[in-house]
């Protein structure tokens, strides 16, 4: 998503070097829809790629900044339990007669 927000020059929404205009002025009106016009697409860009449990804890905040820093704070937090017992998930994982892709799904299936 970084790589995505980069290349479309809008990486400025999610680390807060674009904020909304304060100034309501006529001229700036443009300059305001633009803005919000921007973050709701970044918004939706981030919720079709989450899943959708993800993406309905999302619909709380309003700017991309916010989902940004909330999605940050979900999945770099150190959870011991959860880590726990996903070792025990991949340790318990034995191929048997699984093909190699699906058994590599299996693994990969835990990242979920």
């Amino acid at each position: 998503m970084r790589n995505f927000l980069k290349g479309k020059k809008m990486w400025g929404y999610i680390n807060g070097t674009y904020v909304i205009p304060k100034n309501t002025e006529d001229r700036d009106a443009a300059l305001i829809d633009t803005w919000e016009a921007n973050n709701a697409n970044i918004i939706i860009w981030i919720n079709n790629s989450t899943k959708h449990s993800t993406g309905t804890q999302l619909a709380k905040y309003e700017t991309t900044k916010e989902v940004w820093d909330h999605l940050q704070r979900l999945f770099t937090q150190s959870n011991f339990a959860k880590q726990y017992q996903l070792e025990n998930d991949i340790r318990a994982l034995h191929q048997k007669n699984m093909s190699i892709q699906e058994f590599y799904s299996a693994m990969t299936d835990f990242l979920d």
